[in-house]
């Protein structure tokens, strides 16, 4: 029991990290009427959070490198604890905005890097393949859980006790930190290469940004955006700008005696899949996790708490399937397994899109997001072993930093992706339903089309009956209106789902330089790992972390 001490710890900051973003996700209406503002205030406030923590993602791997993973993981939970704690008491946004999104983002920007190199350094063989397991296991689960409590307290108690309780349950941990032993660190400390932070700062900003921010000002044709580039949406071209630093990047690395970024690490060929499929795997649960609420809440009409009670068999499946990883790995390979969990994940998203109706059959909805979770478990039970164990130990914490910012990439690309996908089709749909009704008017239609045009908004049927009951439109044509209103809306949501089904098979690909041996004792096999040309193996790592 003593050696799964270290896992209690990090598997809690794992579950904390996860968990924070997903409860304020459902707490938006309520933050609204607190602080007397807008919906799009508080998604600025929640894109800022995931802006400040991906751009700084890398920049946090270094530092571990630098100062010993252990205290930077200790660092980092100080931070993100007075985060929580300014959260808790915040009497106006700007403070709200300060606490949560900027000190909340850089202290997990700290600790998730050094949680990643901290598992493979603490455990070994089979070990390190159950503790990434368990791991993967939490994300997942805390992704599902955050809306249930979240719903819960917003809606009986108040939102402010989930982040007092965070700022507690980060003292308990720090309390128990010496249950992680001291990690190795390189005999010469490291400098922090401060152009390459710049430069990774302001391109992965850039990128994840126009990403977060694609749904509101448009992919190309302009919806709402602060200004228009040769009369087209800024998205593309922010995000063109964010690759092009992020390519300066590359060649400012190449040059630098102690890089900020080891780019030849990419050269290894199970550490690149593993990132990619990382990436792919964020980019479907992510997206689906926007697309399900939807359909639960806003077309459905269930409040927040209802919404995460069934979202909660996600959580137990996903959680019973990455401890499922080391046993998996006696009689399949990590690629075998990758492979059988997107067939599994395809699988449930047709099965998703076949419970997407008028009204909820409660049983079928709960076995196909328990058949989501399961695919989900699969990926994770071997994607974060992979993508540690391919690399020494002297990379670890720089990997750390790659791999949740491939992660924080896909769920920004999700979100983006699918709400643009479930806004489009929801257009067309409706515009189509429109067109083929012979009650609507032409002038209505065009009326129909002019709101379209100008950017139209996924919201509840009722409250579009609503406001048609207000203007000179009869009843009648109203009430046809609004029933090409709601077959669109869930038109928009299945081709949404069919579009991550789409994104399943896509990852396919990623998974061929997957390791495809099978190892009983949970280990990436040797001819799958390597240490990148000018890297360093874990041979020349022989001083102990003075923390």
């Amino acid at each position: 029991m003593n050696r799964w001490k270290a896992l209690i710890i990090l598997g809690m900051a794992q579950f904390l990290m996860v968990l924070d973003a997903s409860v304020m996700n459902v707490s938006i209406s309520q933050l609204v009427i607190d602080f007397d503002t807008e919906v799009t205030a508080i998604q600025a406030v929640i894109t800022l959070y995931t802006l400040v923590m991906a751009a700084f993602m890398i920049t946090g791997g270094k530092l571990g490198d630098m100062f010993g993973r252990r205290r930077v993981f200790a660092g980092g939970l100080v931070v993100y604890g007075v985060g929580s704690a300014l959260t808790a008491v915040a009497p106006t946004l700007g403070v709200l905005a300060l606490g949560w999104s900027v000190i909340e983002g850089f202290g997990a920007a700290l600790v998730l890097p050094a949680l990643a190199a901290l598992v493979a350094s603490t455990y070994q063989g089979r070990d390190r393949a159950v503790a990434y397991g368990v791991i993967g296991g939490l994300a997942g689960a805390g992704i599902a859980v955050g809306p249930l409590l979240g719903g819960w307290v917003t809606t009986y108690l108040t939102w402010r006790l989930v982040f007092a309780g965070e700022a507690v349950l980060v003292v308990v941990i720090l309390l128990l930190i010496r249950w992680i032993a001291p990690q190795p660190a390189p005999a010469i400390r490291p400098r922090l290469d401060l152009g390459g932070v710049l430069l990774s700062v302001a391109g992965l900003a850039l990128v994840v940004l126009a990403v977060l921010q694609s749904s509101s000002w448009g992919w190309l044709q302009p919806r709402n955006p602060p200004f228009t580039v040769f009369g087209f949406s800024p998205t593309v071209f922010v995000i063109a700008l964010g690759l092009v630093l992020l390519y300066l990047l590359r060649l400012w690395e190449d040059h630098r005696a102690d890089p900020l970024v080891r780019f030849s690490l990419f050269r290894i060929p199970s550490l690149r899949s593993g990132l990619l499929m990382l990436f792919s795997q964020n980019v479907i649960l992510l997206g689906l996790f926007f697309a399900i609420p939807l359909y639960l809440q806003v077309v459905l009409g269930l409040n927040a708490f209802e919404t995460g009670l069934r979202l909660l068999p996600v959580s137990v499946t996903m959680l019973v399937a990455a401890l499922s990883g080391p046993a998996l790995n006696r009689f399949a390979s990590p690629r075998t397994v990758v492979r059988t969990g997107l067939l599994v994940l395809f699988a449930a998203t047709l099965w998703l899109l076949g419970t997407i109706k008028p009204e909820l059959d409660d049983l079928s909805f709960a076995l196909a997001m328990a058949l989501l979770g399961l695919g989900m478990g699969l990926l994770a039970s071997q994607l974060g072993n992979v993508v540690q164990s391919s690399v020494g130990e002297s990379e670890r914490s720089e990997v750390g930093g790659l791999q949740y910012t491939a992660q924080n990439l896909g769920s920004s690309l999700g979100t983006a992706l699918i709400g643009a996908i479930v806004i489009s089709a929801l257009a067309a749909a409706f515009t189509a339903a429109l067109a083929k009704d012979p009650v609507v008017s032409q002038t209505v239609r065009q009326q129909a089309g002019i709101q379209i045009e100008s950017g139209l908004n996924f919201v509840p049927a009722d409250q579009a009956a609503a406001a048609l009951a207000k203007t000179s439109i009869p009843p009648e044509e109203a009430d046809a209106v609004v029933s090409a209103y709601r077959t669109a809306q869930l038109n928009g949501l299945k081709v949404a789902v069919l579009a991550a089904a789409g994104i399943t098979l896509a990852g396919f690909p990623f998974t061929r330089r997957l390791p495809a041996t099978r190892s009983g004792d949970g280990r990436v096999p040797a001819r799958n790992r390597g240490t990148p040309p000018g890297g360093r193996g874990d041979s020349t790592e022989q001083h102990e972390e003075l923390s």
